[in-house]
């Protein structure tokens, strides 16, 4: 700092003023305080424009953690529409081959809270839900041993009887576009009026091939130009029997025996039929029943659900 003068006009010379120590310590204070808030800022702004090397690496970790979460959230989705159709194929299963209603899978499941004393400990919150997790998994365990014990103890006794439980489609339908018209009250293409349509029309070219879709005997194989037209009923014990109608070609007769996927006839335009179609009924107990519910063995959910919405728009039948 550069010395300070005073004019002295006593004997016409310069004095050089000196400062005293109060001063001195005032401005040094000054200076110093000056320097600190400038660092301070400094800092602030490298804070907020740049990471330190520790910071990028924990955002470099969030990163790749919201990464694997991500990848695990897309696998629990997967799995859990997996299970939702096997779900809902056991439950065809057991209502179709079982008889029986199946095992409600939430209903051994506590209502109570027992994990409530876990969340006062150290990571509470993943301590909570990792315990939960692991005794849903084991409870489900649990649940599935005594379903599996179920179904041996249920299936040892209709073994016998699988055989002859319409299963399958009755005509190549892998892609589901051959399914015309459904079950339930359809406008009459020659009638013109609602009527009730107790089975499921496919619609296919002449001489397509017609399956048996159960092991069964031949009730009639008859032809004729009016009503169903050239026909099959098979029945296969158990209370049921299948309808096959408009037929063009029988090749079966009346009393032989037919096993699932045999070849029984072909599609046909006979009777009162507007259109070369298949219509096919299954009947149990005397009564018919929805077909769709017994395609279980090439079915997946999501087939199931797309062929209901097919059949359930399409407001006329072929027949």
């Amino acid at each position: 700092m550069n010395p300070k003068y005073r004019f002295n006009s006593d004997d016409i010379n310069f004095d050089k003023v000196s400062e005293n120590w109060g001063k001195k310590i005032w401005k040094g204070l000054i200076y110093v305080s000056a320097i600190l808030v400038l660092a301070i800022l400094l800092n602030l702004i490298y804070s907020i424009f740049f990471d330190t090397p520790r910071e990028r690496q924990v955002k470099r970790e969030n990163e790749l953690l919201m990464e694997q979460y991500a990848i695990l959230n897309q696998r629990k989705q997967a799995i859990d529409t997996v299970l939702t159709g096997v779900r809902e194929t056991d439950k065809d299963i057991y209502r179709v081959i079982f008889e029986t209603e199946p095992i409600e899978r939430d209903s051994l499941y506590g209502l109570m809270d027992p994990y409530l004393l876990l969340m006062n400990k150290t990571d509470e919150q993943i301590v909570y839900e990792t315990a939960v997790r692991l005794d849903s998994i084991l409870t489900r365990a649990g649940m599935n041993s005594l379903q599996y014990d179920f179904i041996q103890v249920t299936g040892e006794n209709k073994r016998g009887k699988l055989p002859f439980i319409p299963a399958i489609q009755p005509i190549e339908n892998r892609d589901l576009s051959r399914t015309a018209s459904g079950f339930g009250y359809r406008m009459h293409p020659i009638y013109e009026i609602r009527k009730m349509h107790s089975g499921m029309d496919f619609t296919a070219p002449i001489g397509t091939p017609v399956f048996a879709t159960a092991d069964g005997v031949v009730e009639t194989a008859a032809r004729s130009g009016r009503g169903l037209g050239n026909r099959i009923i098979i029945d296969h014990g158990y209370g049921y029997k299948t309808l096959y109608a408009y037929l063009n070609d029988l090749m079966v007769r009346t009393g032989s025996g037919v096993k699932r996927g045999d070849i029984i006839g072909t599609v046909g335009n006979s009777g009162l039929s507007v259109a070369p179609h298949l219509h096919y009924e299954v009947h149990l107990n005397g009564k018919p029943v929805n077909p769709v519910n017994y395609f279980f063995l090439e079915l997946t959910p999501e087939q199931y659900d797309q062929m209901i919405m097919i059949s359930i728009n399409s407001g006329q039948s072929f027949d």
